[in-house]
């Protein structure tokens, strides 16, 4: 079976990579191997790619004791969190271990279960630890309530500086067969502010696959998820995406928002500071101001 869409195909093809994805690909199972079985029921977090009633994709971060998100066959998980839909639905998942720089994507449909829902895996994959800075755990914060969620259309000054203070964010696509979480990781600043509802970055190498960018070939719905390591606050960003191709194979993806939810302590893990991947770029330098 092909692990790509029309889209992934295109995206690899415009750039010449697609011998190199036919090969990475193979990777790229149904099934939930038992090595990828346990590093799943050792996580703390788990983040959810899914659209709302309205359509809108929302990457989402759920949070619990290690073992609330686990394997509970070779081709299902079970998550003890709330189902993202009354019914079945597409979902993507990607647990990621800033501990040991290791991630696991498993992408299929979610049905709600007893225990929360459950997921029947159609695409299970790890990836390599590129851009992902490590971290260590802390003991969690059990006695900081979640605070109430802030809604709106467009970034505040203070939402403007969490992005651009940002080392790691997530992001939700979706494509005809299926939807998909990935990670996105960088130097701060590697997430543009171009205006209060518009944001850019630089799509950096990667393993060929261009699943994200491929989805976007077809549907350019996005959701981005951006985490305060330390306190445990989430920003959620709603909206489209598109990628413009440059020379050299340079790639740049502008996101537009629609929807925000900013959450204050909606993880109770806290983190350390990063150890930031020897895999990241070093950002441009910005122009310098013309002497008055």
């Amino acid at each position: 079976m092909d692990p790509y869409n029309a889209g992934s195909r295109t995206v690899q093809e415009k750039l010449g990579v697609a011998d190199i994805a036919a090969h990475v690909g193979r990777s790229i199972t149904n099934g939930i191997r038992p090595i990828a079985a346990a590093f799943l029921e050792l996580q703390p977090m788990l983040v959810l790619a899914a659209a709302d009633a309205d359509g809108r994709l929302w990457s989402t971060l759920l949070t619990g004791t290690p073992g609330f998100a686990r394997a509970t066959g070779p081709h299902t998980i079970s998550v003890a969190a709330p189902a993202p839909a009354p019914g079945p639905a597409p979902v993507g998942t990607i647990a990621l271990d800033p501990r040991t720089r290791r991630r696991m994507r498993l992408n299929g449909i979610a049905r709600p279960s007893a225990r929360g829902f459950t997921v029947e895996a159609e695409q299970v994959f790890s990836n390599c630890p590129k851009y992902i800075q490590k971290r260590e755990l802390y003991a969690p914060d059990l006695t900081t309530p979640p605070g109430t969620p802030l809604h709106g259309t467009a970034l505040t000054p203070a939402q403007e500086a969490f992005v651009r203070a940002a080392d790691t964010f997530f992001i939700a696509t979706i494509a005809p067969d299926g939807t998909d979480a990935s990670h996105r990781g960088g130097f701060p600043g590697f997430v543009r502010v171009v205006t209060p509802t518009e944001l850019s970055w630089e799509d950096y190498p990667g393993n060929a696959m261009f699943l994200t960018l491929g989805n976007l070939e077809s549907d350019d719905r996005a959701g981005l998820l951006f985490l305060d390591w330390r306190s445990g606050t989430t920003l959620q960003l709603s909206g489209t995406a598109r990628t413009a191709y440059g020379p050299e194979g340079s790639r740049t993806t502008r996101f537009r928002i629609e929807r925000i939810v900013e959450s204050p302590s909606a993880s109770p893990l806290r983190w350390s500071e990063p150890e930031f991947s020897p895999a990241n770029p070093p950002l441009p330098e910005e122009p310098a101001e013309e002497p008055a």
